[in-house]
């Protein structure tokens, strides 16, 4: 099984983290931000993945540390417990509906951090979770996971619902990048090697 453990603490936050790429969907995230939590565990269940997530933060001055470091560690655990990329699909694309929004994210397991980031929120929060964070939050794990993401909101007017659909996609585009792909053991690259 891949899995991968991840340790951070700095005079911000404290975060211990472990993810099982090839997992069942569980869950055990505690942040201190529920909407957060709540789009962490849609992570984990639409991409089966296995997170356990534990995440002291300066929650007294606002949330965008937390959720920053916590996708700094969870690209970190994600690079890591794939290792060598053999034998990964390395692409993965998902669109999903999420009642009147429409998601889609695209994923390339590359080794060349890349963020496209193409959503229209409003100013404003989801209980302590700033809007502008989910961008801040797909930043961070690109940049730690090595990997191209472009995520595009086509449409949608429930913040939540869009946010919502958007780490769904995530999830599923994820899921299907680093899923065996069993007509191929080696790394998927004419170059013969992923950068890391």
């Amino acid at each position: 099984m891949r899995r991968a453990q991840v340790q951070r603490t700095t005079n911000e936050t404290d975060i211990a983290l472990e993810v099982a790429i090839d997992g069942s969907g569980q869950a055990e995230v505690e942040t201190g931000v529920g909407f957060f939590d709540h789009m962490l565990n849609h992570l984990a269940r639409h991409g089966l993945f296995d997170i356990t997530l534990k995440a002291k933060g300066d929650l007294h001055i606002d949330a965008h540390h937390t959720v920053e470091d916590v996708g700094i560690c969870l690209g970190k655990a994600f690079l890591d417990a794939v290792g060598v990329p053999k034998g990964i699909r390395r692409y993965g694309h998902a669109v999903v509906p999420m009642d009147e929004a429409l998601a889609e994210v695209a994923v390339d397991f590359s080794g060349r951090p890349f963020l496209v980031f193409n959503a229209d929120l409003p100013q404003g929060k989801l209980g302590e979770f700033d809007l502008e964070l989910a961008r801040e939050f797909m930043q961070a794990f690109a940049v730690s996971a090595r990997l191209t993401l472009h995520v595009n909101l086509r449409y949608g007017q429930n913040t939540h619902h869009c946010i919502e659909g958007i780490f769904k996609a995530l999830a599923q585009a994820l899921r299907e990048a680093l899923e065996m792909d069993p007509r191929n053991t080696s790394i998927p690259s004419t170059k013969g090697m992923l950068e890391k």
